[in-house]
C-alpha cells in the first residue's frame, strides 16, 4: 500500500508520483464535467480532480458533499499555468484521481467550517469539534502544542523536573471558590480540586527537588470573564535557593523560548522593573500598559490650598487628587467624547470628571477653558499646568476622592485613551516587571489585614520589625509580569522560616487551631529544613490568546466552557443517578428559588 501523503505536503517535487491522500472534502466544483475536490487535513488543503475518461470515479467525484472523509488514490500533476494559485501552497499542481474510498459520509454540518463562518459562539461550542476542524482553530492548538513544546524542553535545559501534582486536594482558602469532590469511600467528606499547586510544589522543595514545573491544570469557582475559565492551565514553577532576581530571569528565558517557537517574536534578554507604589502612582493600575506616555501626575498637596470642596476635602482626607494630561487633546477631543468620557469613568466608581483644556498657559485665567477654572486660585493654576508640564493645545482629566477610585478610573480612562487617540504602535510588544507588592490589603468588611497575593509570600526582611506596628506597610517579595497592559503570570518568594509563617497568620487573624487545620501538613514540613525558595505560574490560556490577538482564551483551549462555566456540546454540567447519590452518601435539596 502507498503511504499516506498529508494534503499540505504536496508540491511539485511530486509531479509524476503515485500518492495516497486521506482528508474530508472541503468544496466540491463542475467545471465542464471535470470535478474539482478540494480536500482537506490538518496540514493543509489540495485540489483532486477526476476526469470523465473514469465514469465510476467521476461518478462518485460528483456526489461528494462537505466533510465527506475519502482516500485519494491518484498521480500528482502539474496544474495548467493560467489555474496555478500562488496563495496556496499546494497551488502548482493537482492529483488526478484513480480510486476515491469513501470512508465515512457526513451529514450537512451545521455551519460552513471554514475560517470565515459568521455563526455564534454557542453553536460553534455545541459542535466544537467541528469548529476545530476550522484552519484558524486548527492552527491555535498547533501554537498550543509548539508553545508547551518549547517550554518544557527549556526547563529541561535548565534542569526543571517536571512533577504531577495531585488533583484531588483538600480544600484550602486561596481567593476563590473550590470545586468540590464528593468522597464516596469517607462519606460526608469532600476532595478539592487545585486552584493552584502551590503548597505541593513548596513541599517538594522542602523535599529536595530543587527545580519543579508543571503544565498544571487548575480549578476555580468563580465569577466568568472573557479571560477567565473554570479550568485552565499554567506553566508552574518552583526553585530552591534563589532570589526573586534568580526567579524572574528563569521566567525571562522561558518566555523567549515560548515566544520564538509560538509566535516568532524575539523578547529582549531582559524586562524592565518598576515597584507596585511606582505602577499605581504613575499608571493607576498594578498592570500598567508602558506602549505609551499619557502618565498621571499627583497634585494632592496642591490642591490643599483651594476652597474647591470637591478637590480639597479628599486632599485633606486621605484621598487623592490626580490629572491625565492628553497632549493636543483640546482640539482631538470634542465635547460629546469628554462627555463619553466622563460616562467611562463613572464604571469604575467616579461621580465626575473634571477637564480643563489648555489654550494659552500663559495667559491665566482667560487661556484655560473649563467650569472648574473660576474655582481654582492663579497661582495654584500656575503650579498645576507646571507639575503636569502642559502645554498649549493639552487637554487635562481630573480625578479626585477616594484613592482607589481615582486610581482605577483615571488608569482605565488612560489605557482607554492610548487605544483611542492611536498611540500604540501595532505589534509593539511591552513586558514589565512589577515588584514590591504590598504584604496586605485592609479587608473593610471584616476590618482586618489580609494577603494581597497569598499568605506563604514573604516579605523583605527589613521590614519584619513591622508585623505587629504597622503591616500595612509591609512589602512582599512578590512579583507580577504585564504585557501590553495584561498581566500574564506572577509569583513570589515564599515564607520558608516557621515563625515568619506563624507572624504572618497571627496578622491575618488566622488562629493556631485554623492554622493547623488548614495548613498543618505545610507548617510540620517547614520544621524540618525547608530551603528559600520561590516560584512563579504563567496563566498558559492568556499567554496562547494574547499571541493570536483574539478577544477570549476560549479561542485556544480545544473543548472550553462558555461564560456561564457550562459545556453546550457535552451539556456539562449535568444531572447524576439517585443511585450515585445514595453511594455518595448524599440527598437533594429543593432548590431555594431567589424569589421564595
Amino acid at each position: 500500500m502507498l503511504p499516506r501523503t498529508h494534503c499540505g505536503d504536496f508540491s511539485s517535487m511530486h509531479i509524476g508520483q503515485q500518492v495516497r491522500l486521506n482528508g474530508w472534502v472541503q468544496t466540491n466544483r463542475d467545471h465542464g464535467g471535470v470535478i474539482f475536490l478540494d480536500v482537506r487535513d490538518r496540514s493543509g488543503l489540495v485540489q483532486v480532480v477526476a476526469h470523465p475518461d473514469t465514469p465510476d470515479m467521476h461518478k462518485l467525484a460528483h456526489s461528494m458533499r462537505q466533510q465527506d472523509v475519502i482516500e485519494v488514490v491518484g498521480e500528482v500533476i502539474p496544474r495548467s499555468e493560467e489555474t496555478i494559485n500562488p496563495k496556496l501552497p499546494t497551488g502548482e499542481i493537482e492529483v488526478k484521481i484513480s480510486r476515491i474510498n469513501v470512508l465515512n459520509r457526513a451529514e450537512t454540518p451545521p455551519f460552513m467550517v471554514e475560517d470565515d463562518c459568521d455563526t455564534s459562539e454557542q453553536i460553534r461550542l455545541e459542535y466544537r469539534y467541528l469548529d476545530l476542524r476550522r484552519p484558524k482553530m486548527q492552527a491555535y492548538m498547533e501554537l498550543r502544542h509548539r508553545v508547551t513544546h518549547a517550554a518544557r524542553n527549556y526547563l529541561d535545559s535548565q534542569n526543571f523536573l517536571e512533577i504531577e501534582t495531585p488533583i484531588l486536594n483538600k480544600s484550602t482558602p486561596e481567593g476563590a471558590r473550590d470545586y468540590l469532590v464528593p468522597s464516596r469511600v469517607y462519606p460526608g467528606s469532600f476532595y478539592a480540586l487545585p486552584q493552584s499547586p502551590q503548597i505541593f510544589k513548596q513541599l517538594l522543595m522542602v523535599a529536595g527537588m530543587d527545580r519543579y514545573f508543571q503544565i498544571a491544570r487548575c480549578f476555580r469557582d468563580e465569577d466568568l470573564r472573557a479571560d477567565r475559565q473554570p479550568e485552565f492551565t499554567q506553566v508552574d514553577l518552583e526553585l530552591s535557593f534563589v532570589n526573586q532576581e534568580d526567579v524572574m530571569a528563569v521566567a525571562e528565558g522561558l518566555l523567549r523560548a515560548m515566544f520564538d517557537a509560538g509566535v516568532g517574536i524575539h523578547l529582549p534578554e531582559s524586562f524592565p522593573r518598576i515597584t507596585y507604589a511606582e505602577a499605581m502612582d504613575k499608571y493607576g493600575l498594578d498592570r500598567p500598559d508602558v506602549r505609551f506616555g499619557l502618565e498621571l501626575v499627583n497634585i494632592t498637596e496642591l490642591m490643599k490650598r483651594v476652597e474647591f470642596k470637591v478637590f480639597r476635602e479628599p486632599a485633606e482626607k486621605g484621598g487623592l487628587v490626580k490629572v491625565l494630561r492628553v497632549p493636543g487633546g483640546a482640539s482631538a477631543l470634542t465635547r460629546k467624547q469628554i462627555d463619553d468620557y466622563t460616562k467611562f469613568v463613572s464604571i469604575y466608581g467616579a461621580r465626575g470628571l473634571a477637564w480643563i483644556k489648555v489654550n494659552d498657559k500663559d495667559d491665566l485665567p482667560g487661556g484655560l477653558q473649563s467650569p472648574i477654572v473660576k474655582f481654582l486660585p492663579e497661582d495654584v493654576l500656575r503650579d498645576m499646568l507646571a507639575a503636569t508640564e502642559a502645554e498649549n493645545g493639552d487637554l487635562l482629566f481630573f480625578g479626585a476622592g477616594d484613592a482607589t477610585v481615582v486610581n482605577d478610573a483615571l488608569g482605565h480612562l488612560r489605557v482607554k485613551l492610548g487605544h483611542d487617540l492611536n498611540l500604540i504602535a501595532e505589534g509593539d510588544h511591552r513586558f514589565v516587571w512589577v515588584v514590591d507588592f504590598p504584604m496586605f490589603a485592609w479587608n473593610e468588611d471584616e476590618k482586618r489585614p489580609e494577603a494581597l497575593h497569598h499568605p506563604f509570600t514573604a516579605p523583605y526582611d527589613e521590614d519584619l520589625d513591622k508585623f505587629e506596628t504597622d503591616p500595612l506597610n509591609m512589602r512582599s517579595q512578590a512579583y507580577d509580569l504585564v504585557w501590553n497592559g495584561t498581566e500574564i503570570g506572577g509569583g513570589s518568594i515564599r515564607i520558608h522560616n516557621p515563625e515568619t509563617q506563624a507572624r504572618v497568620f497571627r496578622t491575618l487573624n488566622i488562629s493556631d487551631e485554623e492554622a493547623e487545620a488548614k495548613f498543618g501538613f505545610l507548617l510540620k514540613a517547614l520544621t524540618y529544613g525547608a530551603p528559600p525558595h520561590g516560584g512563579l505560574a504563567f496563566g498558559l490560556d492568556r499567554v496562547l490568546s494574547l499571541m493570536v490577538d483574539v478577544d477570549s482564551i476560549r479561542d485556544v483551549i480545544a473543548f472550553p466552557k462558555t461564560q456561564k462555566a457550562a459545556d453546550p456540546m457535552s451539556e456539562a454540567p449535568g444531572e447524576v443517578a439517585d443511585e450515585q447519590w445514595k453511594e455518595l452518601g448524599l440527598r437533594k435539596r429543593r432548590m431555594i428559588q431567589a424569589n421564595d
